[in-house]
């Protein structure tokens, strides 16, 4: 099984700290199956606006934790190019997105996907996110994949 860490993702992603929302990706299978990990903080940025408006209690909200999907079906697609040469993964939409529990600061977020459909350089995969296997998002995502010059 392949881990890719924070600086493999950044080669395959546009984002950076803080805004590049997982911390790890182990391959579970290649082009098929990835599982990404993200650990919830208190001192992260969203962190203190989010307490300062909930009565205290923090939470990760329900957007970024569908962000780190997205980013993580990032990791899904780089088996998928065939040794295209360097290229970049494109978060582009998500349907049927489902929000459920809270992740809150403490807990390790799970993010995993599986393919559903690969097409001209188009994924469309089936995400969810979960802390101790209580679902917090789910979510069919799409992704576009383009060369980088």
């Amino acid at each position: 099984m392949t881990t890719l860490g924070v600086d493999a993702l950044e080669e395959l992603l546009p984002h950076r700290y803080p805004f590049l929302l997982v911390d790890r990706v182990k391959v579970v299978e290649p082009g098929r199956r990835v599982t990404g990990y993200k650990r919830v903080t208190g001192n992260e940025w969203w962190a203190e606006r989010h307490a300062a408006s909930s009565a205290g209690q923090a939470e990760m909200p329900h957007a970024l934790v569908l962000e780190a999907l997205a980013q993580t079906s990032g990791a899904l697609v780089r088996d998928l190019l065939d040794g295209a040469g360097h290229a970049m993964a494109y978060f582009m939409g998500a349907q049927r997105v489902r929000f459920r529990a809270p992740a809150l600061p403490g807990s390790e977020l799970q993010l995993d996907l599986s393919l559903v459909q690969w097409k001209r350089g188009i994924c469309r995969a089936h995400g969810v996110a979960s802390v101790e296997g209580r679902v917090v998002v789910s979510a069919e995502l799409t992704t576009v994949v383009r060369a980088t010059g």
